[in-house]
């Protein structure tokens, strides 16, 4: 079967520069998966975006279906002909179905029995004929959330559609999408070749749009180049760029053929914080910042240019022009927003609602104060900076500064806090109590940080699960889980032994202090014991796509999960520890007789249970020897336990393999003497208990 290259590109408007990434993948996977439903073969594939097209170049696409063999399995032949061999109606009713007579069918033999089937071979279609289906299939899936109209046509997509490529080998597929007639014309960069380009081969697509037409089709090489010219742009300053990944994608996504531009700022701009001008010029004017060698901000920036100017300096002083009002706006903000102390701009916060039936952000704040006071206490940091902390985090909410640049809540906190001459704790806590942000972010750095953060988080938490609103399927408004994410880390990471049921019985508590009274729910028995509960399993129950990613099992979650640790630094010591016990030679044969044990015991009467294990009772060699094993188990496990040592505890208890062996291999559990089997029964529940000191292995 012949093979030849394919290539489709549809020209557009200008796409969305902070989707185009998103399009291109959706619009070349759509179009291979489609081939390969198809049955169509091919090589490779090479993606192309740039502003004002998407396209994908098929190398060595078969150029017709393979041929399909059809079978179908019919009736018994038994029930098929009757007993003159006269075809009978389940017979004449399958032919029918297949579109033959019964003669054309055939006899399948398996095994001990007959069956007539019907064998036919469906030729494969020509490439040609499919790819206009498949590309049409692949526009229609698009992720576009709002889709546009354009002219008097009835046709939609992201963009007006100008023109449409699509070349099998060197012959162009007779075809229409969006309501434009494929061809082999494409067009050059719009300022430097507005012209059209007849592509003669999918493989020269790339080569004639870079020249003559002066677009570089793929975006990955534009990124490099980008990224190659904005640091030797910086390098003639002695700076260092700083090269964003979500700016470097958009700015890639704007030019067809990019020309890195520094320009300046007057220098008394950098009286005005540093992240505030960065947040101005890179949201506003895409542009890059740049740090010298101290990590300064420095008074340039740089900018990509879709246009090789013949007078550059022209193009920089543009940009120089609309870069200073901009950042007089900032340096006017901040200006006017120390007018004010933080203190004050948290009273403003009093009519700005957190949640309807939640009270305001000013409530939010007396709440956070609250229990950030309290998790203080309970880790040994200063209560009275947590409580000043909490009180201001949100205080910056109401500067000019934030109400403009809203990605600057918390960092411009941090500076008016430190303009008041707070403490430099309360200072770090207004920009910490967002940590983490996002996976893998940065925490906080302080314990007061740590406090304010925690306190943020678990307020939210229990008062959106409070009014009967937590996460459900993919509705998360609130973003609870990744609060609860970070809450976790924060514990586990920064080890710090916090039982959370108190604390979150405090957050209920700080609610009923500025009016609300938890949970709000008309449920006859939803009390706050269940609002406590309901809050402690849905965050421990984020450990378990935690230890997935750790690539530990989730029966190790769920050995400790049956325990309900509440203390989330607990939960993962002894998480750590069950996996690490399951390394051992005896973890196996341990973790089988711990089943054993739970199902001998779950049949046991458990009112004729005897507390303590009578010694005198003890009749087999075997039974005395675990006995003994256990007493002596118990005391040498006791400090290790008090110290949070379960990997330890467990290893030690894993010596306990050998008796427990030997006592199952010796002893009748189920004694016909009431009093023996109810002894052996405690012997076991001693030794069930010791391991549930750490987990329930039986679960492994």
């Amino acid at each position: 079967m012949s093979a030849q290259d394919f290539l489709v590109e549809l020209g557009t408007e200008e796409l969305p520069p902070k989707s185009l990434k998103a399009l291109s993948t959706a619009f070349s996977s759509g179009i291979l998966e489609g081939l390969k439903q198809a049955g169509l073969s091919f090589d490779s594939s090479q993606s192309y975006a740039a502003p004002r097209r998407l396209a994908l170049l098929v190398r060595g696409l078969s150029s017709q279906q393979p041929d399909q063999s059809v079978e179908r399995k019919g009736p018994a032949l038994q029930a098929a002909f009757d007993q003159q061999g006269n075809p009978t109606p389940a017979a004449q009713g399958f032919a029918r179905s297949c579109g033959v007579e019964v003669t054309d069918l055939q006899t399948l033999e398996q095994g001990k029995g007959a069956w007539l089937v019907y064998r036919s071979v469906t030729p494969g279609q020509q490439t040609r004929n499919l790819l206009p289906g498949i590309i049409d299939q692949s526009l229609a899936q698009l992720p576009i959330p709002k889709r546009m109209r354009w002219g008097s046509r009835r046709t939609e997509f992201v963009r007006p559609a100008h023109w449409l490529v699509m070349l099998y080998g060197d012959e162009v597929v007779d075809c229409e999408l969006l309501g434009i007639t494929a061809g082999r014309h494409s067009r050059g960069h719009r300022f430097h070749y507005n012209d059209s380009i007849a592509i003669e081969s999918p493989s020269r697509y790339a080569e004639q749009l870079h020249t003559p037409g002066y677009v570089i089709a793929d975006f990955e090489q534009r990124q490099q180049l980008v990224a190659q010219q904005v640091e030797s742009t910086a390098q003639q300053v002695g700076g260092v760029a700083v090269i964003g990944a979500d700016l470097l994608d958009e700015v890639t996504a704007l030019v067809e053929w990019p020309v890195a531009l520094m320009g300046r700022f007057d220098e008394d701009f950098l009286k005005v914080p540093a992240e505030s001008l960065i947040s101005s010029m890179k949201e506003h004017q895409k542009y890059f910042h740049l740090l010298d060698a101290e990590g300064n901000l420095m008074p340039h920036f740089i900018t990509l240019s879709n246009i090789e100017s013949k007078d550059p300096s022209q193009v920089i002083s543009g940009n120089e022009k609309v870069i200073r009002p901009r950042l007089s706006d900032a340096k006017f903000f901040y200006d006017t927003d120390l007018k004010s102390s933080l203190a004050s701009k948290r009273d403003r916060l009093k009519p700005v609602v957190f949640q309807a039936k939640l009270g305001s952000l000013y409530d939010k704040t007396v709440r956070i104060g609250s229990i950030a006071a309290q998790i203080a206490h309970l880790i040994g940091a200063d209560a009275h900076h947590a409580r000043r902390a909490g009180e201001l985090s949100k205080a910056d909410l109401n500067s000019e500064m934030v109400l403009e640049f809203a990605d600057l809540q918390g960092t411009m906190g941090q500076y008016y806090a430190r303009h008041d001459g707070e403490h430099a704790d309360v200072c770090a806590a207004q920009f910490e109590q967002y940590l983490p942000r996002f996976s893998g972010d940065q925490l906080p750095s302080t314990l007061t940080g740590c406090c304010v953060s925690l306190a943020d988080k678990l307020d939210s938490l229990v008062g959106i699960f409070g009014i009967g609103q937590p996460p459900s399927g993919n509705r998360d408004p609130f973003a609870l889980r990744r609060a609860t994410l970070g809450v976790l880390r924060i514990l586990v990471e920064k080890q710090l032994p916090i039982d959370l049921r108190p604390v979150l019985y405090h957050c209920v508590e700080a609610y009923q202090q500025t009016g609300v009274q938890l949970p709000l729910d008309s449920t006859v028995d939803n009390t706050v014991d269940k609002l406590v509960d309901s809050i402690l399993e849905f965050m421990l129950e984020r450990f378990r796509a935690w230890y997935q990613d750790q690539n530990i099992g989730v029966e190790v979650f769920l050995a400790v999960r049956a325990l309900s640790p509440s203390s989330p630094l607990e939960f993962d010591q002894r998480v750590q520890a069950v996996n690490h016990f399951r390394s051992l030679d005896a973890a196996e044969a341990l973790a089988a007789a711990n089943k054993r044990v739970s199902n001998l015991l779950a049949k046991a009467d458990s009112n004729h249970l005897q507390a303590d294990v009578d010694p005198d009772l003890l009749e087999e060699g075997a039974e005395r020897a675990l006995y003994d094993a256990l007493l002596a188990k118990q005391a040498g496990v006791a400090p290790l336990l008090r110290e949070s040592n379960y990997q330890q505890v467990l290893v030690s208890l894993s010596e306990l393999k050998e008796p427990v062996d030997s006592f199952f291999d010796a002893v009748l559990v189920n004694a016909e003497d009431p009093a023996v089997r109810s002894n052996r029964h405690s012997l076991l529940r001693q030794l069930r208990n010791l391991f549930l000191e750490v987990a329930d292995i039986s679960l492994l």
